[in-house]
């Protein structure tokens, strides 16, 4: 395999088997082709990937080739906008494909800073923006810049992209960007300019509508011609190829291992690879060779079988205090800092690599590019071997071991940095195959997890392919809040005692105490439609406001009591096979710490069931948590400071996705080592575990629970929390309001007492269940999490934090955000009935879906603005 240029054995261009078969044709520039090949991909939009040949991402590459094309965009922008302007700009790169490439144009430039959006939240770091990428398969982008005065100025914005190909994704950035940081001047840099026709007099007008001046440099421009029926042609062209794959026994998950794919290609058409513990080297004219089947792979060079290759980790001494990338910002003092460390960091690296060596990748991690490419690139001038470049990607693409085709295998692991939209299959292009005698991969060190050394992780997929891996870890680097400093010196010696009723929420005092600041007197309340445009435009966080509180319809009240009626034992039961589980295998005397406010109700319900059950008076406390921003940090020492924090044990409702689940953990993590107390277990006990995330549950059964269908007047007329600069210092709890003016429609005291009547009833099946509970294999497997990435796609969101599944999350999409579909498994009974009511109420459309983990799935409107219309084509009732 040729993966220098990966333009083919004998100059066949690396896009000729999608073209002959797909029709597309490449037209532009004589270089275009130089620059790139085709690839196919599963995707509902667009089933033909460009693939760069010196981006450094898909294809391995000469480092030197990747930050040169870098570089000598940053110099054209510099000529461009003169020595003034240049002094004032600011670069902004996309994350993943584009982070390192926009470094490089920064590097060009000279004296510009550079930031890149993430898809990685940071706890404790504030958002200053963000965008959504309509194609991509991926989630938000997100802007964390440590200094949110970077994105602040009138000089020139450069936004860096790998391709310019509708320019949607640049000009919604660029006007979101515009809205709230406006500017005289933004400069599009890309590889390559591929326009159609249509949208290349988009950008004058785009100009013209912001009153700004818009630039476009790139180094080569060109169009991609598409036959009528492509995108069909093309996703029935991949489903072909991975049905054949499996079929042959090819891997379908990161877990799985074995062997390379083995089935016969049709005639004249390549060999789809699937890199397991074989690779298939590619014989005269790419021809493919039969892949091993043993568990020693073939050499790529001599085809001789040999053991898996050696794993070894070098100490790089990375410089303390300089970002590992430009997530959170990356100043010329920074550059110049890498620059004065990377020739000492390079010697360790070089002295790691075993001698004789012939061929060395140096292999990046996703949205960390840069920091691999400048080591690389070092390396390339120290060592006698051949080095190149490239990183991991999130992105799922088709390989096929043909010299007409860019991507000639690929390697499948778990994603290893815990990620916040979950876990899933992560991927490593032509490197199998490459011949290459050694591996560097670098990764920072949210990335150094169980994951990456599992025997099906990256660093065990490498050794099936290399003789020798080098495990290089950079740092991530986390910005300090701006009042750590003074926090540290100022914090006050005691916290104030939690709020409890009848002064705050309607539970007796005994029941729950909250660790909340009361912000009952502020107004909070935002429309549902401006709430929802000012979230997805990334304008606010959904803490900053509360939603308008749904007043219940006589209808769907009595809807909630005969769903009462009906669930009341069961729920009885679930509650009781949680909490002996958390007796057993947690603390004799668990401190039951609730995450507010789903998990309240839950919390008091649990701390019933000890005292039916044991004659335990268990403390039990409400807490915030905050999707992006963490756990209140301020409520945990409250709680370290009055109990052991071995004792306690985190309480919600239900898990959909999973994502309180992670982002406890990382909160927790966060907490302390910022020097917080140890010993909190950031495992959460759940009535209900749907989506399979957590161990310690009461059922997994996806049905309704009777909390979820109202909002305060189920949760003792308390609101969602709240976390805003301007009402919640640093050394305050986070805030809720209490709602006593709806104390008629209050039913929060009548629900607990309907579910503990029903304890005596349900005691000795508790006690059966959970023996056989404690006794089985409980580990999540996230099995609902391949349903809501499907569900993204096919529905054309692209964005899973837009995807809530459940019951439970599907009630709060209707009452609390702008909800678009429903979609409820076929023959679902009573536990929708108030589901369907309340999509009718707000003219929703409920579709019936045939194979589905959850009962129900609810779709948030994508992309939401007033007056929006769905991919349907229909507008949004509110």
């Amino acid at each position: 395999m040729n993966n220098a240029v990966n333009n083919g054995d004998d100059g066949i261009w690396s896009g000729t088997w999608v073209a002959e078969r797909l029709g597309v044709e490449l037209v532009g520039d004589d270089t275009l082709t130089g620059l790139l090949g085709l690839a196919l991909r599963r995707n509902p939009k667009r089933a033909h990937l460009l693939v760069s040949n010196v981006l450094g991402k898909h294809v391995p590459q000469s480092p030197s080739v990747v930050h040169g094309h870098g570089f000598a965009l940053g110099r054209r922008v510099r000529e461009l906008l003169g020595a003034q302007e240049a002094a004032e700009a600011v670069v902004l790169g996309y994350a993943e494909t584009a982070t390192g490439l926009g470094h490089s144009v920064a590097d060009g430039l000279g004296s510009a800073p550079y930031l890149h959006s993430t898809r990685r939240p940071v706890a404790g770091v504030a958002q200053a923006g963000g965008f959504e990428e309509s194609h991509s398969h991926a989630t938000s982008h997100l802007l964390l810049p440590e200094d949110p005065a970077l994105l602040v100025g009138d000089g020139p914005l450069v936004l860096v992209d790998d391709e310019f190909s509708t320019g949607n994704t640049v000009l919604n950035t660029v006007r979101a960007l515009h809205e709230r940081y406006p500017r005289r001047r933004y400069v599009v840099v890309a590889l390559v300019d591929m326009r159609s026709a249509a949208d290349a007099g988009r950008l004058d007008d785009f100009a013209r509508e912001i009153g700004a001046r818009v630039d476009l440099v790139t180094a080569a421009s060109g169009t991609v011609l598409l036959p009528e029926g492509v995108l069909e042609k093309g996703q029935e062209l991949v489903a072909r190829y991975e049905s054949a794959g499996a079929a042959a026994g090819g891997r379908s998950s990161a877990a799985a291992s074995g062997p390379v794919a083995q089935f016969p290609a049709p005639p004249g058409q390549g060999v789809a690879l699937e890199a397991g513990s074989g690779a298939n080297p590619v014989g005269a004219r790419g021809t493919a060779r039969p892949a091993t089947t043993g568990p020693h792979p073939e050499d790529d060079r001599t085809g001789q079988t040999r053991p898996p290759g050696h794993v070894s980790r070098v100490n790089l001494c990375w410089p303390r205090g300089l970002p590992d990338g430009g997530r959170h910002g990356f100043t010329p003092k920074h550059r110049n800092r890498l620059d004065g460390a990377l020739p000492a960091m390079t010697a360790r690296l070089a002295e790691a690599i075993p001698d004789g060596v012939e061929r060395v990748l140096v292999l990046g991690f996703e949205e960390l590019m840069y920091a691999p490419l400048r080591l690389a690139r070092e390396l390339e001038q120290v060592v006698a071997a051949e080095v190149r470049y490239s990183t991991t990607t999130r992105s799922p693409v088709l390989a096929v071991d043909d010299p007409g085709y860019a991507i000639r295998s690929r390697i499948v692991f778990p994603a290893h940095d815990d990620p916040a939209d979950g876990p899933g299959e992560r991927y490593a292009y032509n490197v199998a195959g490459g011949g290459f005698d050694a591996v560097v991969a670098v990764v920072d060190s949210v990335a150094d997890t169980r994951e990456l050394h599992a025997s099906d992780g990256l660093l065990s997929q490498l050794a099936a392919h290399t003789p020798h891996v080098v495990l290089a870890v950079v740092p991530s680097y986390v910005p300090e809040p701006l009042y750590a400093a003074a926090l540290s010196e100022e914090r006050p010696a005691m916290l104030p005692e939690p709020l409890r009723g009848p002064a705050f929420s309607s539970y007796p005092p005994e029941e729950v105490g909250w660790l909340l600041q009361d912000l009952s007197d502020v107004t909070l309340e935002a429309p549902t439609e401006e709430r929802e445009e000012a979230i997805q435009s990334g304008g606010a966080h959904y803490a900053e406001s509360l939603p308008v509180e749904y007043q219940p319809s006589e209808q769907y009240q009595e809807l909630f009591h005969a769903a009462l009626e009906t669930s009341a034992a069961r729920i009885a039961q679930a509650v009781g096979v949680v909490t002996e589980t958390v007796i057993a295998e947690r603390s004799p005397r668990p401190v039951l710490v609730s995450l507010a406010r789903a998990g309240t109700p839950v919390g008091v319900l649990m701390r019933r069931w000890a005292q039916f059950r044991h004659g335990l008076d268990l403390p039990h406390y409400a807490v915030s948590i905050v999707r992006g921003r963490g756990i209140d940090a301020n409520a945990l020492r409250w709680l370290a400071a009055h109990h052991d924090p071995r004792d306690v044990v985190f309480v919600d409702g239900w898990t959909g996705k999973g994502a309180i689940t992670r982002e406890l953990a990382a909160a927790i993590e966060e907490f302390e080592a910022g020097g917080g107390a140890a010993g909190f277990d950031a495992e959460i006990a759940v009535l209900a575990d749907p989506g399979s995330c957590v161990r310690t549950y009461g059922t997994r059964d996806d049905f309704l629970i009777p909390s979820a269908c109202l909002n305060s007047t189920v949760s003792g007329l308390i609101s969602r929390t709240v976390l805003r600069a301007d009402l919640v210092g640093p050394n305050d709890f986070h805030g809720a309001k209490f709602y006593r003016e709806l104390a008629g429609t209050d039913v929060s005291v009548a629900f607990l007492d309907a579910i503990a009547a029903r304890f005596p009833e349900v005691a000795d099946a508790v006690g059966g269940a959970v023996k056989e509970l404690l006794a089985s294999d409980r580990t999540p497997s996230w099995e609902g999490w391949a349903a809501v990435e499907r569900i993204s796609e096919e529905y054309g969101i692209h964005d899973v934090n837009l995807v809530k599944p459940g019951v439970g999350e599907t009630t709060r999409v209707l009452l609390r955000r702008v909800p678009w579909k429903i979609l409820a498994r076929a023959g679902a009974g009573a536990d929708l009935d108030h589901v369907r009511l309340l999509a009718g109420q707000r003219g929703v459309p409920v579709e019936e879906v045939g194979e589905l983990p959850y009962t129900c799935v609810g779709l948030i409107h994508p992309q939401f603005t007033r007056g929006a219309t769905g991919a349907d084509g229909k507008s949004v009732t509110v």
